[in-house]
């Protein structure tokens, strides 16, 4: 497969840096000064050649050891340059010669030419074979790129009972080709570029050419350029370094392992960054309703797809307010609750030694403990760690008169909801924790003041120009089709708006009481 843009794209850079040093026509010359670039590298090769028609024609093969394809590199360039019929006169003009070998002798589909060091050099590292012949002061930059990669399996972070089962990996050529797969479209496009001024990672952007918006590609790419870092390992690293909104808790840019997933954005109108060595795609821009959405609704019947996302958002809000409400009704609001609840409450906290909020705290934190452990700890037992940690820890407490048994049921109540929602596992425990602290300080009234504060944030938020909140309050009937609900696939005709601006529609709409 080729490792190439398709044409008519921006052409892809082979490396941002300066040309530097020509190289010699010696090539003796040329490959003492790689072996100095290249001193202390065991995986660095070179193989010299002479073709057995003519020994004084000598080739230079030089790579690096597991990064080339072996089986091409032998049957593509070493048994062609070896045994090719080569004649006096092209012995005679290395500048002839580099041009038939280029056209007629290697098996090769991507072959390039260069003349400076550097450029040759940033090849070798890239996983390109280099070849050199004697006499010539160019040489020819063979992709014969072939490393081990992960096969493609099903995602771990986005399993769905429903949909493909495919996954990016870390190799960007294969998840572009999980892309290309699905749309098979020319206004599909692929911008190739280069982060990390020492790892010189290769990135791309990935976008429907009559969807997607041309001001948002242009901030897109002016933000990739200015990336000041000396490596890239992961798409997490970009997600951090071009979002807007640096010190909020909440997601500026998606992240997703699906190809269908990132298929389904750009279709919107959106852009998809893919970097390599990352499993992960970012989508840009995002908003806020995509915290609740998962591919699956889209697979399954929609009124079970809207009530899975209305449990989402339910989910979310008790996750940070279950806390908070009841710290603030037990601290100062009795009067509020039932007598008979408020009775038992109290005879359940009657030993306890700590304050609600302090109660509350602990709790919380050895809820999250346990999560973060049985994510980390292996599979087969992290479920079983965290559940059997949090029912023996609760009941524990509570015999040791350590918490109150209401505190349990809360804390419980309170981490089941959230992992209701993984991607906003971050957001909600810094919220949690914000409007936990308003309420013991002033009570319901700084519980109502803290939700104020979040939504007055969060309609605040921009992702790249577009409102983060978008689609939230809306009174246009088509903005909300695909938000707390996901409408039938026949009524949503429109794209969201302020994304797909070049094309807004989807589809014709059909006229009222019909169906397809």
């Amino acid at each position: 497969m080729e490792n190439q843009p398709p044409e008519g794209n921006t052409p892809r850079p082979e490396m941002n840096i300066e040309t530097g040093r020509m190289l010699s026509k010696s090539m003796d010359e040329t490959i003492e000064q790689l072996k100095e670039r290249f001193h202390n590298d065991g995986t660095f090769r070179i193989r010299v050649i002479e073709n057995k028609w003519w020994s004084q024609l000598r080739f230079g093969l030089i790579y690096i050891d597991g990064m080339i394809d072996r089986e091409l590199i032998q049957e593509g360039i070493i048994q062609p340059l070896s045994s090719f019929e080569f004649t006096e006169e092209d012995s005679r003009e290395a500048a002839n010669l580099m041009k038939k070998v280029r056209s007629q002798v290697i098996n090769a589909s991507d072959v390039t030419v260069s003349s400076h060091l550097n450029e040759v050099i940033a090849a070798i590292v890239g996983g390109k074979t280099l070849l050199l012949l004697e006499g010539d002061s160019s040489a020819l930059i063979v992709n014969a790129q072939g490393w081990e990669t992960r096969a493609i399996t099903e995602p771990t972070t986005e399993k769905g009972v429903r949909g493909p089962r495919e996954g990016f990996t870390e190799s960007m050529v294969v998840n572009l080709t999980l892309i290309r797969r699905r749309v098979l479209n020319d206004d599909l496009k692929f911008i190739f570029s280069e982060v990390g001024s020492r790892s010189k990672t290769q990135a791309c952007i990935c976008y429907m050419e009559s969807l997607a918006s041309p001001d948002i590609l242009k901030e897109l790419q002016s933000r990739l350029s200015r990336v000041d870092i000396d490596h890239i390992l992961d798409t997490g690293y970009l997600a951090e370094l071009i979002r807007d909104e640096p010190y909020s808790p909440f997601e500026m840019l998606g992240s997703t392992e699906r190809p269908d997933a990132v298929v389904s954005k750009i279709m919107e109108g959106r852009f998809a960054v893919l970097v390599e060595g990352s499993p992960f795609a970012l989508t840009l821009p995002y908003v806020f309703v995509e915290n609740f959405q998962a591919s699956e609704d889209y697979y399954i019947n929609y009124y079970f797809s809207s009530f899975n996302r209305m449990l989402r958002i339910v989910g979310a809000f008790l996750s940070i307010s279950v806390p908070a409400v009841y710290v603030a009704l037990v601290t100062y609001s009795q009067e509020m609750l039932p007598t008979t609840l408020l009775l038992s409450i109290a005879t359940a906290r009657l030993s306890v030694p700590f304050p609600t909020v302090v109660e509350a705290i602990l709790m919380l934190t050895i809820f999250e403990v346990l999560r973060e452990a049985g994510a980390r700890i292996p599979t087969a037992i992290g479920q079983a760690v965290s559940i059997v940690g949090a029912l023996v820890l609760g009941q524990a407490a509570v015999d040791a008169r350590i918490v109150s048994a209401p505190m349990v049921i809360v804390v419980g109540l309170t981490g089941i909801t959230t992992l209701l929602n993984p991607r906003l596992t971050g957001p909600l425990i810094v919220v949690r924790l914000l409007l936990l602290l308003s309420s013991f300080f002033f009570g319901i009234y700084g519980y109502f003041f803290g939700l104020l504060a979040l939504v007055i944030h969060l309609m605040s938020l921009r992702s790249f120009g577009v409102p983060y909140m978008l689609g939230v309050g809306s009174i246009r009937p088509q903005d909300i089709k695909d938000t707390a609900i996901r409408a039938p696939w026949w009524d949503m005709y429109t794209r969201p708006a302020f994304i797909g601006v070049r094309n807004r529609r989807r589809k014709q709409p059909k006229a009222k009481g019909r169906r397809p």
